[in-house]
């Protein structure tokens, strides 16, 4: 079965958790910070399964800057990578 790795980021809104997953801009939120990982797990293998159906899953990889090596995706690193402070 192929594997992906993907970035979760968690954040705290009120009284709620709220996961994000940036590379393919799927989110979800639980009470606690494990029931926001684990409902962005769920959210996150429903977005790839239905991908995978409708035949499009290489393509919104791709598109999201992941690479393919043999059955295994992995983003795509950059050679730089930092925060920029604009004023506006």
């Amino acid at each position: 079965m192929p594997t992906i790795t993907l970035e979760a980021k968690i954040f705290r809104e009120e009284d709620v958790y709220v996961a994000l997953c940036p590379e393919l801009n799927v989110s979800s939120f639980g009470d606690d910070i494990e029931g926001a990982k684990r409902s962005l797990r769920e959210a996150l293998e429903a977005f790839l399964e239905e991908c995978e159906a409708m035949g499009t899953l290489e393509e919104v990889l791709e598109d999201a800057g992941f690479v393919k090596e043999i059955d295994n995706w992995r983003p795509e690193e950059p050679v730089v990578e930092e925060k920029m402070a604009l004023s506006y």
